[in-house]
């Protein structure tokens, strides 16, 4: 079939599955491979059919005709390719890293924390992190820090557990239960309020682009995956996107800790 010609019947397969939104887990847990496959698949496809977007491919498997490209043109198509592909590669070494992390812990979240918030500062560019443990009703825990200002991490220490206002960045996250993405915490109305976490975040930690991360088990808030710029960089979605997945690893670290607990308790 036009526009198929050149593919491998593995590369067709996976062609028509990302076309109709399959994302590459998906295709990946469908054709029993790695995402990683599925994305060097992908950068093949795109090459073989010419095409550098989703629309793009739609329409080649169609059967219609590639639009002429200039070499410029072409050349950055392969180079925006193989730099995403590095990246997801990234993710993936990242996500196995830190499942290493969580099974060498032993369930000891003093040590697998740190260790979690440190890679995720690396791989975010990101200059401190705070992970925030929920206690309900709008309260938290600052529980696990890496790389805070002295003065930030010693107001947290003396807050203990403190109830956060509605316009704040873990207020608005408790509430929508969704990453809560703030170009410049100063630039927001709540900064002239006084609120003493915005005070706190900005004045004591020198805070300025900051995103949080709600950390679900289940349904149920467990807590705040939180990183921060000093300076005014927003996060892009591909980074938050992977301050979820270290997010959605430290829930599992602490499901961990508990079963852990639970049976040493049982056992003794």
């Amino acid at each position: 079939m036009a526009g198929r010609a050149d593919l491998s019947h593995r590369e067709v397969q996976i062609a028509r599955a990302y076309a109709s939104g399959q994302t590459y887990q998906s295709i990946a847990n469908t054709l029993c491979i790695a995402p990683s496959t599925v994305r060097t698949h992908l950068a093949s496809i795109y090459r073989k059919l010419d095409v550098s977007s989703k629309l793009e491919l739609v329409n080649r498997l169609e059967g219609n005709a590639p639009e002429p490209r200039s070499p410029s043109e072409l050349a950055k198509v392969v180079s925006e390719l193989a730099l995403s592909l590095e990246e997801a590669i990234s993710r993936e070494k990242a996500l196995t890293e830190v499942l290493r992390i969580i099974n060498a812990g032993q369930g000891d979240l003093n040590a697998v924390m740190p260790l979690i918030l440190t890679y995720a500062l690396e791989l975010c560019d990101a200059e401190f992190g705070i992970l925030f443990e929920y206690q309900q009703d709008g309260r938290f825990l600052a529980k696990h820090a890496v790389g805070i200002p002295k003065p930030f991490e010693i107001w947290l220490k003396e807050q203990g557990v403190f109830t956060v206002g509605p316009d704040t960045g873990l207020g608005r996250m408790d509430e929508m239960r969704t990453a809560i993405n703030i170009m410049d915490v100063k630039s927001e109305a709540i900064y002239q309020t006084n609120d003493p976490l915005r005070y706190a975040t900005a004045d004591l930690g020198g805070a300025r682009s900051f995103v949080a991360i709600p950390m679900l088990a289940g349904d149920s808030l467990v807590g705040a995956f939180t990183i921060y710029r000093q300076t005014v960089r927003p996060f892009s979605d591909d980074t938050i996107r992977l301050a979820q997945m270290f997010a959605a690893q430290s829930v599992i670290a602490l499901e961990n800790a508990r079963m852990i607990k639970a049976i040493q308790q049982a056992s003794s």
